[in-house]
């Protein structure tokens, strides 16, 4: 029975992502699955999503340099806002910008299982770091955010610190001094 799959590093673009979306749907065994380099893209994310909003066992989806941008996102996140299994999302280095953080922002709103959310290199500035951090006031199930080579700047930083007064679960911010 496979619990991991692999497919990092390949050519596998939207209609390929597709097929694996449909079989996520009906599987119960998969716990991971790593689609990191491969060229996703928007219409990868929202097929993904699809079967995000179905399974129930996958708890792990890496989806590193893909070109996903804002649209992608915001399909992730809507499935996040009722998923119950999934607890680490690896959107680095994406395209999510401060639009795609609003959405991911409200779906931490909803979302109790999420533990760890990697958001490195996302173009991501002070409005969308301020969404996020609205979130963080109340989300007590995150506990790593990682958000470094973004765009974050003194107003941003202000936001999280605000945000972490009122957060006191979150346990690994990541380095935003290289923002």
């Amino acid at each position: 029975m496979v619990t991991t799959l692999d497919l990092q590093s390949n050519s596998i673009c939207n209609t390929g992502v597709q097929h694996l979306a449909d079989a996520l749907k009906h599987n119960t065994t998969l716990t991971t699955l790593h689609l990191q380099y491969n060229q996703i893209g928007d219409v990868g994310a929202q097929h993904l999503s699809s079967a995000l909003r179905n399974n129930m066992t996958l708890t792990t989806l890496n989806l590193r340099c893909n070109q996903i941008r804002n649209i992608g996102t915001q399909h992730l996140a809507d499935a996040l806002k009722n998923n119950t299994t999934l607890t680490t999302l690896d959107l680095q280095y994406n395209c999510v910008g401060d639009v795609g953080a609003k959405h991911l922002a409200n779906a931490l709103r909803y979302n109790t299982t999420l533990t760890t959310l990697h958001l490195v290199g996302n173009q991501i500035g002070d409005t969308g770091i301020q969404h996020l951090a609205h979130a963080l006031r109340n989300n007590v199930a995150l506990l790593t955010l990682t958000i470094e080579f973004n765009i974050i700047g003194d107003i941003g930083a202000q936001h999280l610190a605000n945000a972490l007064k009122y957060n006191t679960v979150i346990l690994l911010l990541s380095d935003i001094s290289v923002n």
